[in-house]
């Protein structure tokens, strides 16, 4: 089958591998469908790292997918052959404390799809998964909305910790990529319309807008302090931090009003942020962590299947897997107005 490999700093290569097999009775074989290009992808593509997890070359990444189960164990109950499946890219290992208390997400001896040192990814024709990662929605989704709700389950978890508590909270997002989209649809979704995005592209902007933002800042145009500050005189209630930008984390801290909350999704290149504590102290911000999604698979289906989020719509791109360098490429620079790029398969 096939299968793209990262082989170096901004290298691919499509090789030549055999099929992978089922290994246990509770395994499920795979036909890829759809993959979204996620920004974790990019920074193993352009960095070769994110923090501790640095890439030993060849690896596939791609963690974003949807496929047609074509083999099942033979303890297999919860999905068949023929089904569309949502596949959860996290295995975890169900005895652990974090998997006991109800963290699946932060597993002692969690394996993640396209994560160093864990699970190749799934940027190739088939994939073997364990079934519990499956979830079947044919004739509900598509093969593109399933592949999106990795992400949009990571803005559902993100909101749901945010535990806003009136729908007239004043909220901002700093980035209109598809986590930042994802956590406006979901706040849209719950009634919260009094939400702001920031973002240094204006055809992102454009997008946000579009899905229904309240308003738009370009922090590269305008102050954004001032320019919050006309629109909400007392400030914000939340902000979620999704473009893993420096810059935005200082923004976010002087956007916030006493007693608010930032809500850190987005990865930073170098793995750290740099707090003003002096301010963060006096006003007393919380903030909040977000480690992927915990039980939000279910939750990100349904709000697609019901109609409440068209995710799609963050979808720009669409390429073959033969086509998956120029798709980084295409990300990695930002380029030819790409927010959410997808490799589809025939």
């Amino acid at each position: 089958m096939r299968k793209v490999v990262l082989t170096g700093i901004k290298q691919m290569e499509m090789v030549e591998v055999v099929e992978p097999q089922l290994q246990f009775g509770t395994d499920v074989k795979i036909k890829l469908a759809e993959i979204g290009v996620c920004g974790s992808d990019i920074h193993y593509y352009s960095e070769g790292k994110i923090g501790s997890q640095v890439v030993e070359y060849p690896f596939a990444v791609g963690h974003e997918m949807s496929g047609v189960i074509v083999n099942v164990g033979s303890e297999v109950t919860r999905v068949k052959v023929g089904d569309l499946v949502v596949v959860d890219p996290s295995v975890h290992c169900g005895k652990c404390d974090q998997c006991l208390a109800g963290r699946p997400h932060t597993c002692r001896n969690n394996r993640f799809l396209g994560c160093p040192g864990q699970l190749e990814g799934c940027l190739s024709d088939y994939i073997v998964m364990p079934e519990f990662t499956c979830f079947p929605v044919t004739g509900e989704l598509n093969p593109v909305q399933s592949a999106l709700i990795e992400p949009l389950s990571i803005g559902v978890y993100a909101v749901n910790l945010s535990d806003i508590k009136e729908k007239t909270m004043a909220v901002a997002i700093f980035g209109a990529g598809p986590i930042g989209l994802s956590i406006l649809m979901k706040l849209l979704a719950e009634g919260i319309s009094n939400v702001g995005i920031i973002e240094p592209l204006d055809y992102r902007l454009k997008k946000a807008e579009e899905i229904g933002a309240k308003y738009t800042i370009n922090p590269d145009k305008e102050e954004v302090e001032t320019s919050v500050q006309k629109k909400e005189e007392l400030l914000l209630d939340v902000v979620f931090e999704a473009s893993g930008d420096q810059k935005a984390v200082d923004n976010a801290l002087n956007i916030l009003k006493p007693g608010g909350k930032l809500v850190l999704v987005g990865i930073p290149a170098d793995a750290q942020y740099i707090f003003n504590m002096d301010l963060m102290r006096r006003k007393e911000i919380t903030v909040i962590n977000v480690r992927r999604q915990n039980h939000c698979v279910e939750e990100a289906i349904e709000l697609v299947r019901s109609g409440k989020v068209e995710v799609e719509k963050m979808v720009t791109h669409s390429f073959s897997l033969e086509e998956t360098a120029s798709v980084f490429d295409m990300v990695e620079g930002y380029k030819d107005g790409v927010i959410k790029a997808m490799i589809h398969f025939e």
